[in-house]
């Protein structure tokens, strides 16, 4: 019947896929690794810092955004401020240009573009007070803008990447922690999106 590692086995054998884990993290747990450092950073352009600067409040901010009470003074205010660092962080983009696909650009380039429009745009909806939509937007843009286009910073050979994970080789907690964090923040704008539809 084939040998029972090939592919149609795996779902079939949970033995094997635990002994596979476990190798994976022991490779892990086994490798030197360096301590995460900020000294890729402070050696970066400073448009990439003033990005870093932007985007992590803007991704903690959104966060407490979406579970706290909505359309409160405070909301308001938050949002404000949220807007403005999801704006100043999508400009900032427009000056890091480490991927050179097309002419010096790239995808996220793109991205930065729809994020700044989305922003404009929730400002719209939610003073014409279509706030189904200024939420919808919103959450498009914290999960297109924050969640996935910061997992793709974390990536071999980006500078994000470097600071987390020393010289490559991440220990297992640390790329644990990594993907737990990834997955709450993306449940967050799910569970968000479900309560508005």
């Amino acid at each position: 019947m084939g040998d029972p590692r090939s592919f149609p086995a795996i779902g079939v054998n949970p033995f094997f896929l635990m002994a596979c884990f476990a190798q994976i993290a022991g490779d892990f747990n086994r490798a030197e690794t360096a301590p995460m450092s900020l000294q890729p950073l402070l050696d970066a352009p400073l448009a990439v810092q003033f990005h870093v600067a932007t985007v992590v409040p803007a991704a903690i901010l959104g966060a407490l955004i979406f579970l706290r009470p909505k359309g409160t003074a405070i909301h308001r205010l938050l949002g404000k401020i949220w807007v403005m660092l999801m704006v100043s962080t999508s400009v900032s983009t427009f000056f890091i240009h480490e991927l050179r696909m097309f002419y010096g650009f790239s995808p996220i380039h793109l991205l930065s573009a729809f994020t700044i429009y989305g922003c404009l745009q929730s400002i719209y909806f939610a003073r014409r007070g279509d706030i189904r939509r200024h939420m919808r937007i919103m959450q498009s843009v914290y999960l297109g803008g924050i969640v996935i286009a910061g997992g793709f910073t974390f990536v071999p050979g980006r500078i994000m990447h470097e600071v987390a994970f020393g010289d490559g080789r991440a220990g297992f907690v640390a790329l644990s922690a990594g993907a737990l964090l990834f997955a709450f923040l993306f449940l967050t704008v799910l569970k968000q999106r479900r309560r508005a539809a």
